[in-house]
């Protein structure tokens, strides 16, 4: 059955610790694209000129013609921009990681001893800086393994990241089955990595940015001068920081690109943020390797079952027992929509309680009466479910005195006679004194207040059920 693949739960309510080098409260990812010389252009083999990323407003590709004024904006960010940054980095001692074109570093071989020289990492930014939206898929394969082969040709060793940019929906898929890449950057869900699974690679991904970002320069809405940039760099780099404070420490992407923030204008904004950055204690500039490094050693991947990838036959052997003798429960909701969000306790806890809800009345009687009473026969007997034996063990059901066993199947027997089906309380939520209590207090109930909250008390049982499960 096709599933739903979006994943909209990610770390949850309570992410990891990402416990950066040295009590680090921030990381942060400063990215340089390099794109001039991998642009569209009919010297490359392409259709049309460039339109994406400039100065130009309103710029549109030209079919079959160079356009030099787009060109000459590319020249800028290799001829002056790049060098601009090179030395505002490599005077503050800042590494960087290159997002690099293949076919651009190809062309522009002295940037490439410079980054190299001064210990930056160079990713990959595929073969071509082209939109990869309509690509086949088999010839974005090639492509792929083409920008790999031409970057390690040219740099003298292989990239460990990866960054499309103008990617398809294919590409994070296409570039985890590789197998070559420490770290992805195809997505913009998070302020932390985390781990994706494709086939049977666990592939670590580092969330990219795109607000972050000096392409706003280039885009409407977006930054006019120096200083709005370094007020949300700096706005962005404060909440980030006193969340680190609080112990929730993230990692916060800036995205550069030579042509833009190579500036003088633009480049100002720049500056201040990193002098306002420096200024802070436990602040932590890694590359992006070495992010992924410490995040594969922190927080390495572990696989479970996912209940959204089973088959109809193993999801209801596993979850047909949640809602007590109803397999019936687990078989519909198997049918709904189910994918990454159902993953967790709360998420497939959702699923099982919609199909309880939205059943008949009597089927969610025969829900209720197929519970055993509290400390009844059955326990007595041992004829319990392994689940509710658990239950009623933990709050001590199995070992009362004999006045408390009486008093239990008193209560049991006057409570089924007036309502018709047995007393329900979720029991590892209280102890033998407050089940008592609630005992005494619900048995005074009309019949309908307490069909309702013997409803809640099911999906409350199922719930810490799944808890016991899952995430």
């Amino acid at each position: 059955m096709q599933r739903y693949p979006r994943d909209f739960r990610g770390h949850g309510q309570n992410p990891p610790d990402a416990a950066w080098p040295n009590g680090a409260k921030i990381a942060i990812s400063l990215v340089l694209n390099y794109e001039e010389g991998g642009e569209n252009n009919i010297l490359h083999g392409d259709g049309q000129s460039e339109a994406f990323l400039s100065d130009i407003a309103g710029a549109a590709p030209w079919p079959n013609q160079r356009h030099w004024n787009m060109e000459s904006l590319y020249d800028y960010g290799a001829r002056a921009g790049f060098w601009r940054l090179h030395r505002l980095f490599t005077g503050l001692n800042i590494p960087v990681t290159i997002y690099g074109v293949a076919t651009a570093l190809a062309r522009n071989p002295e940037q490439v001893a410079a980054m190299k020289s001064a210990g930056w990492e160079i990713a990959s930014h595929g073969l071509k800086w082209v939109d990869h939206r309509d690509m086949p898929q088999a010839e974005e394969r090639a492509q792929i393994a083409e920008a790999i082969r031409l970057h390690t040709e040219v740099v003298g060793t292989p990239p460990r990241g990866w960054y499309t940019g103008r990617c398809s929906l294919n590409t994070v898929d296409l570039t985890a089955e590789t197998g070559q890449f420490d770290w992805i950057s195809d997505t913009y869900d998070d302020d932390l990595p985390y781990w994706r699974e494709v086939g049977a690679r666990d592939q670590l991904v580092i969330p990219y940015t795109l607000e972050a970002n000096d392409m706003r320069f280039a885009t409407a809405p977006g930054y006019t001068d120096g200083e709005q940039f370094y007020t949300y760099l700096k706005d962005s780099f404060d909440t980030l920081y006193a969340e680190g404070e609080a112990g929730q420490a993230k990692m916060f992407s800036v995205g550069l690109h030579c042509r833009l923030i190579g500036r003088p204008g633009k480049i100002a904004g720049l500056k201040r943020f990193l002098d306002y950055a420096r200024s802070h204690e436990a602040v932590w500039f890694p590359r992006r390797i070495e992010i992924a490094e410490h995040w594969a050693k922190t927080h390495p991947h572990q696989r479970f079952v996912r209940p959204s990838q089973m088959d109809r036959a193993g999801f209801v052997a596993s979850f047909g027992s949640i809602f007590e003798h109803s397999p019936w429960i687990a078989e519909r909701a198997f049918d709904l929509e189910l994918g990454p969000a159902h993953d967790s306790a709360l998420g497939l806890h959702n699923a099982l309680a919609r199909m309880f809800r939205s059943a008949s009345p009597a089927e969610r009687l025969a829900v209720l009466t197929a519970h055993p009473d509290l400390a009844g026969k059955l326990a007595a007997a041992k004829r319990l479910t392994a689940e509710s034996t658990a239950e009623q063990s933990s709050a001590a059901l199995d070992a009362l005195t004999d006045a408390e066993r009486d008093r239990f199947q008193s209560l049991n027997a006057a409570y089924t006679a007036k309502h018709g089906f047995p007393f329900i309380i979720a029991v590892r939520d209280h102890d033998k004194a407050s089940i008592l209590a609630a005992f005494e207090t619900r048995i005074g109930h009309d019949t309908a207040t307490e069909f309702a909250t013997a409803c809640a008390q099911v999906e409350r049982i199922a719930e810490l059920r799944l808890k016991a499960l899952l995430p």
